[in-house]
């Protein structure tokens, strides 16, 4: 499928790319104005852990979004990373036919 062609992009390369150099705003600025540990954004935009509801909820206020676009973006990484790892494995599972 033509959506396989991508790799899968992790939501902090998203804040890295999209809101925090565009603005000149350091990960340790952000985490400062959200309220969270200067390591919890450090470690997303190095693409190290999830993005939690959390910090959604906290990165769609400080960035006028909303808590489902960074979900969103979380589930989608994640699908995409598992399916990968499990291709061979559900290659093995039929599919229900029904008639």
């Amino acid at each position: 499928m033509a959506r396989d062609l991508l790799p899968p992009v992790h939501p902090g390369e998203i804040l890295r790319e999209i809101y925090l150099e565009p603005l000149g705003l350091s990960a340790g600025a952000l985490a400062k104005k959200l309220g969270v540990p200067r390591t919890r954004i450090e470690r997303v935009v190095a693409e190290r852990t999830a993005i939690t509801p959390d910090t959604a909820l906290r990165l769609s206020k400080f960035f006028n979004t909303t808590p489902e676009l960074w979900m969103n973006m979380q589930t989608s990484y994640d699908l995409k990373m598992e399916a990968k790892a499990k291709k061979v494995e559900l290659a093995r599972i039929e599919q229900l036919k029904v008639a």
